[in-house]
């Protein structure tokens, strides 16, 4: 019986550590929306490099 217990013990240790690091890895992760902004932002100015330039008329 002791060591059921103690296996326990050391499977809910285990989860514990397994979520502190879960939940510390989660907060090192880069800004999700910056990334988005910056890319849309380099997508449109390289479609506007893309485009042709409209001809001025004399």
């Amino acid at each position: 019986m002791y060591t059921q217990a103690q296996l326990a013990r050391h499977h809910m240790t285990e989860l514990h550590t397994q979520a502190e690091n879960h939940r510390l890895a989660k907060e090192a992760k880069p800004e999700r929306e910056l990334r988005k902004r910056i890319g849309w932002t380099l997508v449109e100015v390289g479609l506007r490099l893309a485009s042709p330039t409209p001809a001025i008329a004399p």
